[in-house]
């Protein structure tokens, strides 16, 4: 019952992370890349976001919640697991070491930067570009920001070359190895959209 239910956990978590997750992340990098254009038009593509019906539920069901479990359920994934990069060097070990690492810096980074627009939003501040504009101006913050950006979209890239393997899309050898190119070039591309829009905010 107990390794039955642990199966489960596992598969939620690992598609919880790619749908909705990893499709949120993906559609809030394209918010932000709006920046890029000047603070009006990122302005009105936040403030479109902040308008869509039903918006609270859509935060508590389609992100909140999943993403409680998915870090809740990753932190025990991570101190479960045993990583063996030392001894075994090869380039999935490392992936397997460097999503548990990731993990630990999304959780950290997402905490944060909910406190610096969410909760700050529910008190009263707005969500804009000048909020965007203030937190990174702060060099400090821009490295945080960095960091947390390029760890969450390995975290996403990596975590869809898994969920494609623990789902049984990708079973062959060829396609886990087609897929892995196909991720590196979803990370790749998702960290310009993120990096270059955090600098479009300076």
């Amino acid at each position: 019952m107990a390794a039955s239910r642990d199966f489960v956990s596992r598969k939620l978590h690992s598609l919880l992370g790619v749908i909705p997750l990893g499709l949120y992340v993906t559609q809030h990098l394209t918010v932000n890349y709006f920046a890029t254009r000047g603070p009006e038009d990122f302005n009105a593509a936040a403030h479109f976001m902040e308008s869509l019906p039903y918006r609270y539920l859509l935060e508590i069901f389609v992100i909140f919640l999943p993403l409680l479990f998915h870090a809740i359920y990753g932190v025990f994934i991570a101190f479960q697991s045993k990583n063996n990069v030392s001894t075994y060097g090869y380039l999935r070990n490392w992936m397997f070491y460097l999503q548990r690492i990731s993990g630990v810096i999304v959780l950290i980074f997402v905490t944060w930067h909910v406190w610096q627009t969410r909760i700050q939003a529910a008190m009263g501040a707005e969500v804009n570009y000048q909020m965007m504009a203030d937190i990174l101006s702060n060099p400090g913050m821009m490295i945080f920001y960095i960091v947390g950006v390029v760890g969450t979209v390995f975290h996403f890239a990596n975590g869809l070359w898994s969920f494609f393997v623990s789902w049984g899309l990708t079973v062959t050898p060829k396609s886990q190895r087609a897929m892995t190119y196909v991720t590196m070039v979803i990370f790749v591309a998702l960290s310009f959209v993120g990096i270059r829009a955090l600098f479009a905010f300076v």
